[in-house]
C-alpha cells in the first residue's frame, strides 16, 4: 500500500538516528512463531540499520508459547528485552511487575495511544482495563473471522442447489445460523471428485483453541463475561439462557459441519485443511489472510474473507492480536524502548501492513487507499470494530484451563449438556476469584 504516510528513507534515518543510544546492544525480541515474525524479522531489519543494535529473535510454536514465555516471565528471567505477549497477559504483566510501565515514555516521545485503534489499546495495552495506564504498544491487531471459497460459492450448479434448500442465494452469510446452513450444505458434497466437508472450527484442548473459537458463538448469543454492574459476579451471565443457546449452536456446528477428526484443531490444522480443499469455510484469526492470498490453490481471487456473523443477541468476534512490552527485567530497557520508538512511527507502520502484519495504527487503517490495498482489509476493519476478548486478568491462566476443559467435554466428547458446562464453568471461575480476593 502506497500511503503518504511512506517518507523517504533519509527523513526515517532523521527520525530514529535521534534515538540512538551511545552504545550499541544485542536486543531480544520474543514471540511466537508464525508467519507474521517472518515480516517483522524483515521490517526490522530498518531498525538494526538506523540504531546501530542488533535484533535477536526467540520465536515459540502457539501450543507452547503461554507456558514458555509466562515461565520466562514469572522467573524474573533475562532472555527477552522485547515481549509481543499475547492481549490476555497485560493484567498479569502489569500486576506482577512483568512490563515497564509505559507512559511517561510515550509522553517524552509525542506517542499518544488516540493515534490507535481504541479496541487495540484497550485489549493490549491497558491495566486496569479503561484507564490510561499503559503497559504496552498495540503491536498486531487480529480477530477471529472467517474465509470462505468464492470460487466454490459462485458455481452455478451449488447456487441453484441452495437456493432450491433455503430459498436464498448461496452467498456471505448474514447470521450465524445462516452459515450453520452453509456449513452444513457443503458437508460431505462432492466437489470435482472429492468429499469435502462445512468448516474447520477451532475445537484444540491443550493450549486455548476451542475458547477462542466457541466465544464467537457465545458472545453473539448473550454470553457475558460479568454483571456490567457488579464485576466479577458471572452467575448468570456467564450460564445465562443465551449463552446455553450459543454453546449448543457451536457444538452443533461441530457434530453436522466439520471434517472427521477434527476434534483437536486450532489454527495450523484450519489452514492446511482450508488451503487442501478439505473444506468449503474456516474460522480462523486475521493473520492467516495473506497467506491465503499467495497460496496457489485457493488465492488469487478464489477465496474471499467476512467478519464473525450476528447472532441473536448482536455481533462480535473475539479479539486476538497482541502488544509489545518491554520486559522489566532485561538490562538494555534503553534500546528497547528506541525499539518500541521506531516501531510507532507511521512510515514504519504502513510498511508493516505491507509486509504481512496488522497495524492498529489509525493513520493506517484510515488511509483513504487501505480498504482496497487487500482483498481482506475491509474484513479486518469490519472485524476490528467488532471484538470482544477473554478475561485479561492476572489469573488468566486459571480462568483459561478450566473453560478449555468444560467446552471442550461437551462440544467434543458430548459430555452433559450445556447448561451443565457453564453451571460449572461459573463454579471454577467464582473459585478463582474468591481466591484472588476480587469476591
Amino acid at each position: 500500500m502506497k500511503t503518504k504516510y511512506l517518507i523517504s528513507a533519509a527523513a526515517t534515518a532523521l527520525v530514529a538516528g535521534a534515538a540512538t543510544s551511545a552504545s550499541a546492544e544485542d536486543l531480544t525480541l520474543c514471540w511466537a512463531a508464525w508467519d507474521p515474525a517472518n515480516a517483522l524479522i524483515e521490517l526490522s531489519k530498518d531498525f538494526e540499520a538506523q540504531s546501530g543494535h542488533t535484533m535477536n529473535f526467540e520465536f515459540v510454536p502457539w501450543t507452547s508459547f503461554a507456558d514458555r514465555m509466562l515461565n520466562e516471565l514469572n522467573s524474573g528471567g533475562q532472555l527477552c528485552d522485547l515481549m509481543i505477549g499475547d492481549s490476555q497477559w497485560i493484567g498479569g504483566g502489569a500486576e506482577n511487575g512483568h512490563y515497564v510501565k509505559l507512559n511517561d515514555f510515550f509522553d517524552a516521545n509525542g506517542i499518544d495511544m488516540a493515534d490507535f485503534i481504541p479496541a487495540t489499546v484497550t485489549g493490549y495495552a491497558e491495566w486496569p482495563k479503561n484507564t490510561p495506564n499503559y503497559y504496552a504498544l498495540p503491536a498486531f491487531g487480529d480477530v477471529v473471522g472467517w474465509t470462505y471459497r468464492k470460487d466454490w460459492f459462485e458455481r452455478p450448479e451449488l447456487q441453484e442447489a441452495f437456493q432450491a434448500e433455503h430459498g436464498r442465494p448461496l452467498g456471505v452469510p448474514a447470521s450465524l445460523e445462516e452459515l450453520k446452513d452453509i456449513a452444513q450444505f457443503f458437508q460431505g458434497r462432492d466437489i470435482d471428485g472429492t468429499t469435502v466437508y462445512g468448516a474447520a472450527i477451532y475445537t484444540e484442548r491443550g493450549s486455548e483453541g476451542i475458547t477462542m473459537g466457541v466465544t464467537n458463538a457465545l458472545y453473539n448469543y448473550g454470553f457475558m463475561y460479568e454483571d456490567p454492574a457488579q464485576p466479577y459476579a458471572i452467575d448468570g451471565f456467564v450460564n445465562s439462557e443465551g449463552a446455553v443457546a450459543g454453546l449448543e449452536y457451536y457444538k452443533d456446528l461441530y457434530d453436522t459441519a466439520t471434517p472427521p477428526g477434527s476434534s483437536n484443531w486450532y489454527m495450523g490444522e484450519n489452514i492446511d485443511a482450508y488451503r487442501s480443499g478439505q473444506v468449503a469455510l474456516q474460522m480462523n484469526f486475521a493473520f492467516i489472510w495473506p497467506g491465503v492470498e499467495a497460496d496457489p490453490n485457493v488465492g488469487g481471487g478464489r477465496s474471499g474473507y467476512f467478519p464473525n456473523p450476528a447472532g441473536p443477541a448482536g455481533q462480535f468476534a473475539q479479539l486476538g492480536g497482541q502488544g509489545i512490552s518491554v520486559v522489566a527485567y532485561s538490562e538494555k530497557q534503553d534500546a528497547a524502548l528506541e525499539y518500541i520508538q521506531w516501531f510507532a512511527q507511521p512510515q514504519i507502520q504502513a510498511r508493516w501492513w505491507e509486509l504481512g502484519g496488522y497495524s492498529a495504527l489509525r493513520a493506517v487503517v484510515e488511509d483513504p487507499g487501505f480498504a482496497s490495498s487487500q482483498p481482506y482489509a475491509q474484513t479486518f476493519l469490519d472485524s476490528m470494530a467488532i471484538v470482544k476478548d477473554f478475561w485479561a486478568e492476572p489469573a488468566y491462566a486459571d480462568l483459561l484451563l478450566p473453560m478449555q476443559e468444560r467446552i471442550h467435554n461437551y462440544v467434543i466428547a458430548g459430555e452433559g449438556t450445556a447448561q451443565e458446562a457453564l453451571d460449572g464453568l461459573v463454579r471454577d471461575w467464582t473459585e478463582v476469584f474468591e481466591d484472588e480476593g476480587k469476591l
